[in-house]
């Protein structure tokens, strides 16, 4: 498990979502704080990642899990 900082310094643990699967290429890990959802690509782990608060992480689960 790789670690990342948080804004405030602390180490975000990161684990692979479960919509991801071992045979395809689609991997995606997420880490939470109490404040924040971070996302990143697993096969890119130095890249970017996305940062979402709680409500707006909820907001968008239904459209990238295709539930609308």
């Amino acid at each position: 498990m790789t670690h990342r900082t948080s804004r405030d310094g602390s180490a975000l643990e990161w684990f692979r979502s479960s919509y991801s699967t071992n045979d395809g290429p689609e991997c995606v890990e997420i880490a939470t704080t109490p404040r924040t959802v971070h996302v990143r690509d697993s096969k890119h782990i130095p890249g970017p990642h996305l940062t979402f608060s709680p409500a707006h992480w909820a907001a968008f689960l239904p459209y990238a899990c295709g539930e609308r």
